[in-house]
């Protein structure tokens, strides 16, 4: 009986230490695919993804969306030194290239709004805003008047930005800037420059729609 347990002692050790082995060779691996994972996630976050406008063209029922992207967003936000509204007199700014226009899987589509003249013009201009007035329209909600060119043809427009908040912050993490515009202020028939006709119901209205992080475009500026 003692030369059994004599034998089979070593191969009872022997088998719990491969076990050990095991788990331990498992446990590194998880650790080091965490790892992998978690710079990866690091990686996405610090990497500034295109900031990007979501617009559409209405005629009655249909529309037409389409997506641009944005250069130079600045959200100028002057200092103060008391604990009113960070963003009462806040100043935004931002270009957009027509030629990045997109309607999502729709190559037709896409050429119609890129159709040269209809936000293209003769000399490739950007569509640019910069705001005038911000006017306090209640919490986290402004109205923000400005100029908007469009082939270098300059109008005023007024849109809305609504901010979102951490109910433990003063000032708002995001904002997203949204209203409507219409076309004819800029002489843009839609119809006559896409379909080659007017409409007798013309479509002259376009929505403009962006989000985007107060920190990532947020430049301090002295106060007014």
């Amino acid at each position: 009986m003692k030369k059994i347990k004599i034998i089979v002692l070593p191969f009872i050790v022997l088998a719990i230490a491969l076990v050990i082995s095991g788990y331990t060779k498992n446990e590194t691996n998880s650790k080091s695919n965490d790892v992998v994972h978690t710079n990866k996630t690091i990686d996405v976050i610090k990497g500034k993804q295109h900031q990007t406008m979501n617009l559409f063209v209405t005629h009655g029922h249909c529309s037409t969306p389409f997506a641009g992207t944005v250069n130079d967003l600045k959200l100028e936000i002057p200092s103060r030194d008391d604990l009113g509204n960070p963003l009462e007199n806040m100043r935004i700014s931002f270009k957009i290239d027509p030629n990045t226009f997109n309607v999502c899987n729709s190559e037709e589509l896409t050429a119609k709004i890129r159709t040269p003249d209809l936000f293209i013009g003769i000399g490739n201009e950007q569509i640019v805003f910069k705001s005038t007035n911000v006017y306090t329209m209640g919490l986290n909600w402004y109205q923000v008047n400005g100029k908007l060119s469009i082939k270098g043809v300059e109008k005023e427009v007024k849109f809305f930005v609504t901010g979102i908040r951490d109910p433990k912050e003063t000032m708002a993490s995001s904002l997203v800037l949204s209203g409507q515009m219409n076309l004819f202020d800029w002489g843009i028939d839609y119809d006559k420059i896409v379909n080659g006709k007017s409409d007798s119901v013309p479509t002259k209205l376009m929505y403009v729609n962006m989000k985007f992080d107060v920190l990532e475009y947020q430049t301090s500026i002295a106060g007014k």
